[in-house]
Parts: structure tokens; sequence; C-alpha cells
């Protein structure tokens, strides 16, 4: 392990741990995300108690969308604005011969 991985600056959260955090993540290259939510998991007990826990949550929710955004099936979404047209049409025709009588 280098020296680098031996020191913190700014607390002593990691240092109980077998393999700071920061060693783990950029052995195995991770991206910032999945790097993020992994810091705050393993320090959440020694420092920010749940708040890191809500952290490392918002974390995964960021690399979910990113790596698994959600698709819309966009001819169900215009299906689904023509019967939405389709009414508004038909209740304009509606009031409209309701004025006429």
């Amino acid at each position: 392990m280098s020296d680098v991985y031996k020191k913190q600056i700014g607390g002593d959260h990691y240092q109980s741990m077998v393999i700071q955090p920061s060693e783990f993540i950029n052995k195995n290259n991770l991206p910032f995300a999945e790097g993020n939510a992994i810091k705050y998991l393993c320090r959440h007990k020694q420092k920010g108690q749940r708040k890191d826990l809500e952290k490392a949550i918002h974390y995964c929710q960021m690399a979910i969308d990113r790596d698994y955004p959600e698709k819309k099936d966009f001819l169900e979404e215009a299906e689904k604005e023509k019967k939405e047209l389709e009414e508004s049409y038909k209740e304009s025709v509606r009031q409209t011969k309701e004025r006429q009588r």
C-alpha cells in the first residue's frame, strides 16, 4: 500500500478500516457516483450516520439514472395524447352544441 493511503486529512473515520474507501475506489477504477456511495456507506457509523446513508442512496440513484435511464414508449405516449385530444375535442363539440340550443 502506498503511503498516500495511510494518511487522512480531516478526521480519522477511515483509519480503523482494513482498506480505505479511496484506495478501493481508485484501484477498481470506479466511477464518481459509485465511489461516493461506497465512501458514505463505509463511514456512516463513524461520521454522518443517517445522513451519510441518505447520501449513499442518492449516489446510487445517480448511477441508476446514468446507466439505466427510463425509456419511454413513444408510441404508447402518442396514443395516450391522441385519446386525450379526442376526449377534449368531443367535449368541445358537446359544449358548442349545448350553447347553440
